[in-house]
């Protein structure tokens, strides 16, 4: 004998587009007019290559494992990792 007498589920969906598209404007809006994206990738290249830049020679085998492994990325355009 059941003693349960919940109501079954009833679905619930919310479709987070509307809010999706808000937050991203929200995000747009707060980073200001005076943002530039190419200024802020430029200077993200210039801190990556100055990050791995000057490495002794077990440091630079190390380097060339890690991003032939794509644990790392290397130093070609668009560079993200594989993994």
């Amino acid at each position: 004998m059941n003693q349960d007498n919940t109501p079954g589920l009833i679905p619930f969906t919310i479709d987070l587009t509307f809010e999706e598209a808000r937050r991203r404007a929200e995000v747009v809006a707060a980073l200001g007019p005076d943002w530039d994206p190419v200024a802020a990738l430029r200077g993200e290249d210039e801190a990556y290559a100055l990050l791995y830049s000057g490495l002794d020679a077990e440091q630079q085998r190390t380097y060339d494992l890690l991003v032939a492994a794509g644990v790392l990325s290397g130093e070609e355009p668009g560079r993200a990792a594989a993994h």
